[in-house]
């Protein structure tokens, strides 16, 4: 039993306030990743702040076209809004990917953010793991690692991070909007999660006292040609092997603008803006497309159980990219990727 005081925050400033103050402090929300890491003892907060009736709540267009969506926003109700389901259909449909139905109801966006790894290892407080206590090892490199990372590895930590929704939002270009003791400042999506190197206890790039208020996505959706494809050992209710989230701007068969993110392979949303590069000019064929794979994929490592990571990601990416070339998003109600 882990024994924690327990109060409520009035509002934004009132939290920033607390969690300054108490440094075993913890935000909740909805709770569905914290609240499993507590009862493996993972995570031993002596205080959580309760923040789930703030005023965060909201999905809303900018005066500059953007659109805003409040760090509260449920899952469920982030994939189903009318704005996003019509200008960013890829988010709603990656978001559909992931988790079920009950824990989409109950999941936030900004807790979304800040998910921590499902490795195994990092869970079994039994075992070393550098994320949980830095220097201790890392049980994944000599373990079972099938479902480990091939890019972005350090000799500290081999995990993988969890989210969907996230590698949309990597594909789009997100931007995070965060609050502290200093004010508010805003994080480019691509630097709010980092790679382990030799800090894997640092998931993200926001500070102890810092709370995520928003995440705010471009103008531009590319509602017309996108997919979201995310390979898994089941078809529901199961992380992803790989997941390729894949956007096109076309003129006739022409690539004029081209996003690439993945996950299930790296410590964050991996893009690689040379495999983007190789894209951009070119005419949208399977040739072309087998190119950027091989950019990408071309730092990949691979570990005693999961070499097979690398031609599964090869083939998604190919896959994906023909998907949105066509314009024949993946189903997430019918999951078979074809």
């Amino acid at each position: 039993m882990i024994n924690f005081r327990y109060s409520r925050a009035g509002d934004v400033a009132d939290a920033v306030r607390q969690i300054a103050s108490e440094p075993r402090a913890k935000f909740v929300a909805g709770g569905t990743n914290l609240l499993d890491l507590m009862k493996y003892e993972v995570e031993r907060p002596g205080h959580l702040i309760d923040i789930s009736r703030l005023p965060l709540t909201g999905i809303e267009e900018t005066a500059s076209g953007r659109v805003r969506i409040g760090a509260l926003v449920p899952n469920s109700d982030l994939a189903y809004h009318p704005l996003i389901e019509e200008r960013y259909p890829m988010l709603s449909s990656a978001i559909r990917a992931g988790a079920s139905q009950q824990l989409r109801n109950m999941a936030s966006t900004g807790g979304n953010l800040l998910q921590r790894t499902r490795c195994s290892y990092f869970y079994d407080v039994a075992t070393p793991c550098n994320k949980r206590e830095p220097g201790s090892g890392c049980s994944a490199i000599d373990g079972h690692n099938r479902m480990h990372a091939i890019l972005g590895t350090s000799e500290a930590c081999i995990a993988t991070h969890p989210s969907d929704m996230c590698v949309a939002l990597a594909a789009l270009e997100a931007n995070v909007n965060v609050a502290g003791p200093a004010g508010e400042r805003v994080i480019a999506f691509a630097d709010f999660h980092r790679l382990p190197g030799d800090t894997p206890q640092r998931d993200t790039n926001l500070e102890p006292n810092e709370i995520i208020t928003a995440i705010e996505l471009p103008a531009r959706g590319f509602a017309q040609n996108y997919t979201y494809i995310k390979i898994r050992d089941r078809l529901s209710y199961a992380f992803a092997l790989v997941s390729v989230a894949a956007a096109l701007e076309l003129e006739g068969k022409n690539i004029k603008e081209a996003r690439l993110a993945l996950g299930g392979i790296a410590h964050k949303p991996w893009r690689d803006e040379n495999a983007e590069a190789a894209l951009r000019g070119q005419n949208a064929t399977r040739d072309t497309f087998k190119r950027a794979a091989d950019i990408l994929l071309s730092g990949a490592k691979a570990y005693a159980h999961n070499a097979f990571k690398i031609e599964l990601a090869r083939r998604a990416i190919v896959r994906a990219l023909t998907q949105a070339a066509q314009g024949t998003p993946q189903s997430q109600s019918n999951k078979k990727v074809l």
